[in-house]
């Protein structure tokens, strides 16, 4: 079986043994007679995939009890809006801008109530995280929104804000299960799994159990309230079946590797490998400033777009699908997620120095 080294920012490569699990099941689960797509969320059969799927991220990440984790449809984008709606009390929020999905989230924020935009990077294209040390907190700010690690631009924090008391919210989409994570210093962290995690159509939401209020605007619809969620075990409505099992599937893969500190290591040396590469060669730069560069999405560029473009093909040609940057910023990008494979990494980088060398 012929697979490319797929360095999509998502849906992105999954662990092949997953994948392989998943088809030996796809069609009759453990001798139920029918696929996970087929039956019943209500069934036992299911309901034992979606309470094993949630022991296992909390036994990954280290989630305390007073933690609740909601599997919610409509991706990260949907949350965008559902944590203004919920956790807006106040009507004012704190957002920090360091890329475009920072960028987007604090827009989708401004239609619920006022937004400060308190730190951005935005004055050198998103290069960089901005001093977070001692920001103007507002003193009404219901919480402090940050994208911790930027798909498109490929920045990632070296250290949390200081949010003087105020609720943390994290975008992790990106960085999901890549590394340990204290779950205690965030009020709600989430993202959409189709970058690390599994396929797309799903986010995953974990939220202290003290921010779900009851106490909502009437316009708030009963699907986007986070109470509705937690009250009924992320099975108001059905919720998306097929996912959450993958996303079960992977958190297994992940616990049977060494969790999260483990993969943390592979991920540390995954990412050494290009960025030694990028440092060192006169054809290709990396655009981010060193101390916040992404371990999950590495951008980079020669400095002409039509070069760019050729090495894109190039590297298409030769395998490696998926490295066009962003429509919005052009040049190249290779997201190595967690499902990326060190050999697939050492494979690009090998291809790039032979490209150099024959187009110097």
């Amino acid at each position: 079986m012929a697979r490319v080294f797929n360095f999509s920012a998502g849906p992105a490569m999954m662990p092949l043994p997953v994948l392989e699990e998943i088809a030996k099941e796809v069609v009759d689960y453990r001798g139920c007679g029918m696929s996970v797509m087929e039956m019943s969320h209500r069934s036992k059969v299911y309901q034992q995939i979606i309470d094993e799927a949630e022991a296992d991220l909390r036994d990954l990440m280290n989630i305390p009890d007073n933690y609740k984790v909601l599997f919610v449809q409509g991706g990260a984008t949907l949350e965008f809006a559902m944590i203004p709606m919920n956790l807006m009390k106040n009507g004012v929020a704190d957002y920090i801008v360091t890329g475009a999905w920072s960028k987007k989230a604090a827009s989708e924020a401004k239609k619920y109530g006022k937004v400060n935009v308190i730190a951005s990077s935005e004055d050198k294209n998103y290069s960089y995280i901005p001093d977070v040390s001692d920001l103007p907190i507002d003193d009404d700010a219901d919480y402090v929104y940050i994208c911790e690690n930027e798909t498109i631009h490929g920045t990632t924090y070296a250290e949390l804000p200081n949010t003087k008391g105020k609720i943390l919210v994290a975008d992790q989409s990106s960085m999901f299960l890549s590394k340990p994570v204290d779950v205690t210093k965030y009020g709600l962290i989430y993202g959409g799994v189709q970058k690390n995690v599994g396929p797309a159509g799903l986010a995953i939401v974990i939220i202290r159990e003290d921010l779900i209020r009851e106490d909502l605007p009437d316009f708030v619809p009963t699907y986007c309230r986070f109470d509705t969620h937690a009250k009924n075990g992320s099975m108001y409505n059905t919720p998306n079946c097929w996912a959450i099992y993958v996303c079960g599937k992977v958190f297994k893969y992940l616990k049977s590797l060494g969790g999260l500190s483990a993969m943390d290591e592979i991920n540390k040396k995954k990412a050494a490998i290009l960025y030694d590469f990028l440092d060192s060669s006169k054809l290709f730069k990396g655009t981010v400033e060193k101390k916040y560069r992404s371990l999950m999405n590495v951008p980079f560029v020669t400095g002409d777009a039509d070069k760019d473009a050729a090495v894109v093909a190039a590297t298409k040609a030769a395998g490696f699908d998926n490295l066009k940057g962003h429509r919005s910023v052009g040049g190249l990008r290779a997201s190595i997620y967690n499902a990326m494979p060190i050999e697939g990494v050492q494979a690009l980088v090998d291809f790039l120095k032979k490209y150099e060398a024959e187009n110097a």
